[in-house]
């Protein structure tokens, strides 16, 4: 039978409590603690840091604290990624981000969704869509990324956004719910 652990990390319904999830939220509250105690620290400290805890993390990605995130380890930021001050990442599942993408402060991306049926919400199940953001997209402040969106490489995805759903390669989305804007 599969752990709570396991049954996350496949996109399957899951209870988040149980010893092990526990454990995990502990270690990386006990991370985010030495992460965000000092905006004074290098970047080379900060990369330091996020390795201890990121799945991947490419050369020069560097996150503004304070940052926030659920495990940390279901999280993969390419070469020169940069989120700026009070990202928030809820990768129960894989959050991906691609090569040079730029994302604004207050970002929120989200893989955590939880069952439609009142039923199983009432039980404490809830599961993750994997996020995928390709390589040299802009995010600007505070816009959110829902579970089980893509956002194509070169996209834009504006300020205060709501993206529901995939952004094609060098589009440009806005508003709420994201619509992309015409190309002229």
């Amino acid at each position: 039978m599969a752990s709570e652990k396991q049954k996350m990390l496949a996109g399957e319904l899951y209870v988040a409590t149980g010893e092990e999830l526990a454990a995990d939220a502990r270690r990386v509250a006990d991370w985010m603690d030495r992460y965000n105690a000092s905006i004074a620290r290098t970047q080379q400290d900060y990369a330091t840091l996020l390795r201890e805890m990121l799945a991947e993390v490419g050369d020069g990605a560097y996150i503004r604290p304070p940052f926030h995130c659920d495990y940390g380890y279901n999280i993969s930021l390419g070469k020169g990624v940069f989120l700026n001050f009070n990202c928030v990442i809820l990768d129960v599942v894989r959050v991906t981000i691609g090569d040079g993408t730029q994302i604004g402060p207050g970002v929120q991306i989200l893989t955590a969704d939880h069952p439609r049926d009142p039923a199983k919400r009432r039980a404490g199940l809830e599961f993750g869509r994997p996020v995928s953001i390709g390589a040299n997209v802009w995010i600007g402040g505070a816009a959110i990324i829902l579970p089980g969106v893509t956002v194509g490489d070169d996209a834009i995805v504006g300020a205060g956004a709501v993206v529901t759903r995939d952004v094609p390669r060098g589009a440009t989305v806005l508003g709420n719910p994201a619509r992309e804007r015409r190309r002229e």
